[in-house]
């Protein structure tokens, strides 16, 4: 339960620092007075955005400080998030000067989800203006699942219909993925061909502009090495035979003059060369084969290499293996993409499988609690003065899965006799509209385990016996939890175990707003005022014992 509220430099607040208790615990307050303000505070506590317009004071921080008993139910929350347990827990949220706001539980910095994740298993602050909530499908669907016991399912069947919509936005991003490169594949996979075909790894582009020159000029340079050998082995007249003679003839000269000896050994040296060169000679002329095949498989090479090396400006075969390669990885990752996709897909047909067990569980726990629930929802109704009203639940089988299984729901309403049910947000007025709420809020109170529920002014519009009804209903609701409510009403004031009142005073020339407890004496007076204004009479008093009993 809610046992403390600390809140400075906060709107009309300078400060404030109230304790709390278990039961009905009654705020009360003059229009204006600040109620507003302090409900306005709570709510940073529950995580809401954070205003610096709210500080009072501008070079000083806003705080606001609860202070919550917790039993040992919420131990793992706090082992989860790594956080000191303490039995007497503290939250807090700062608003700085410039604007930023921290949040803090038991003095240890946390992020807003955390704070939120907390403090919605806490407390729940409802106001009058909030009864839309009535109309969605959320709250509709909360109301019957608290009464169903289905909260261990819906956790469950949320988690999976969280990864279920995951895996549905994956498979739509790689589809579109799949189809763009659909569109360029067939090309792509064409270009890939065209240069896996002409076996890049094994071309030599040196060689082979070598090896074509060699088979185009084939004839002319056997003709040519021909004439080379045979100009060289002519006898007597032969380019060798006169070479051998000429270095006999100095090597006499040589044994006679040491002058000549350096010349001897370089011509030698020059002949032995000569005949090497004339060895290759005849070994190459010997490889030379005119073969046409060979030349037309050169030449169809070179014009292919020559033909993509335009078609993807590539200056060299380095460049086109590059291509190659990445054309290569473009075709497998789309491969990959397919493979992905039918992952994807086998794990949504598990989900769906996983969606359709959970969905009937939940649907079938429903259909169970709705006569639980008509029952329930019209005996409070007529509690509170809406003898005739006619409540139901109409739930729906849809073809695909929503957030809440596979059913849609309608909350239908009718407070007068003789008229057919129609769905609430049309059916109801706004002096019924509290009332209902209030109904609901007293079912969901019984099966939630909710700590504190604060109610803003729920009980506007209503007077005489209904208001004493929803007081006696304010009261049994106390029984369970901890009930802070905001009132007008006399008859609800007079069902608190504890009153407090919102005053607002001008100190030093400004205008502050607080609150204070009362005594059982105060409350008999605040009680009176709000029967009879500003001017408590005898009648006012004596009607005011008679409420408080």
């Amino acid at each position: 339960m809610l046992s403390r509220i600390y809140i400075k430099n906060f709107a009309l607040i300078d400060a404030l620092d109230v304790s709390l208790k278990n039961g009905l615990q009654v705020i009360t307050g003059e229009t204006g007075a600040g109620k507003s303000i302090i409900l306005g505070a709570l709510r940073l506590i529950l995580g809401e955005r954070a205003d610096v317009k709210s500080i009072s004071k501008a070079d000083e921080k806003s705080i606001v400080e609860t202070e919550f008993d917790l039993n040992n139910q919420f131990k793992k929350f706090f082992i989860e998030n790594d956080l000191d347990y303490e039995h007497q827990t503290i939250i807090r949220r700062e608003i700085l000067p410039s604007g930023k706001s921290r949040a803090f539980i038991n003095d240890v910095p946390v992020t807003l989800d955390v704070l939120k994740e907390l403090t919605s298993q806490l407390i729940d602050i409802h106001s009058q203006f909030e009864t839309s909530n009535l109309f969605t499908a959320d709250y509709q669907f909360k109301i019957i699942d608290g009464l169903s016991d289905n909260k261990k399912i819906i956790e469950e069947y949320q988690q999976d219909f969280l990864e279920f919509q995951n895996f549905k936005s994956q498979l739509k991003k790689f589809q579109i993925q799949l189809s763009e490169n659909t569109k360029e594949s067939d090309y792509k996979q064409f270009l890939l061909n065209e240069l896996e075909d002409l076996k890049l790894d094994d071309v030599n582009y040196d060689e082979l502009q070598n090896q074509l020159s060699v088979q185009e000029n084939a004839g002319m340079i056997s003709e040519n090495i021909a004439q080379i050998l045979s100009r060289f082995h002519q006898e007597e007249i032969g380019i060798l035979s006169f070479f051998n003679e000429a270095k006999n003839k100095l090597s006499k000269i040589a044994s006679v003059s040491h002058a000549f000896s350096e010349l001897d050994e370089r011509l030698e040296g020059s002949f032995v060369e000569l005949k090497d060169i004339l060895q290759e000679l005849e070994d190459e002329a010997e490889k030379i084969e005119i073969n046409p095949e060979n030349l037309a498989l050169f030449s169809e090479l070179n014009n292919k290499l020559n033909a993509l090396f335009l078609k993807h400006n590539a200056s060299d075969v380095d460049e086109l293996k590059k291509i190659r390669d990445q054309l290569s990885g473009e075709q497998q990752g789309t491969a990959e993409i397919e493979a992905n996709i039918s992952e994807i897909e086998l794990n949504i047909e598990k989900k769906e499988k996983s969606l359709q067990s959970l969905a009937e569980k939940l649907s079938k726990n429903r259909k169970k609690s709705v006569p639980v629930f008509i029952k329930k929802a019209e005996d409070l109704l007529k509690k509170l003065g809406l003898e005739k009203a006619k409540v139901d639940i109409e739930l729906t089988d849809v073809a695909e899965f929503n957030q809440f299984g596979k059913e849609n729901i309608q909350l239908l309403f009718q407070a007068n006799s003789g008229f057919p049910l129609k769905p609430i947000q049309t059916a109801i007025s706004g002096g019924e509209r509290s009332r209902v709420m209030l109904a609901v809020k007293k079912i969901i109170a019984e099966s939630d385990m909710l700590p504190t529920l604060i109610l803003d002014e729920i009980d506007t519009g209503v007077s005489g016996k209904v208001a004493e009804e929803i007081g006696n209903l304010m009261r049994e609701m106390s029984q369970d939890m901890q009930l802070i409510v905001i009132s007008h009403l006399a008859q609800v004031a007079a069902k608190g175990n504890d009153n407090y009142k919102v005053v607002k005073e001008d100190i030093n020339g400004k205008t502050q707003s607080t609150i204070i407890s009362l005594s059982e004496e105060e409350k008999l007076n605040e009680i009176a005022q709000l029967l009879s204004g500003s001017k408590i009479t005898e009648a006012a008093m004596a009607q005011a014992k008679e409420l408080i009993g």
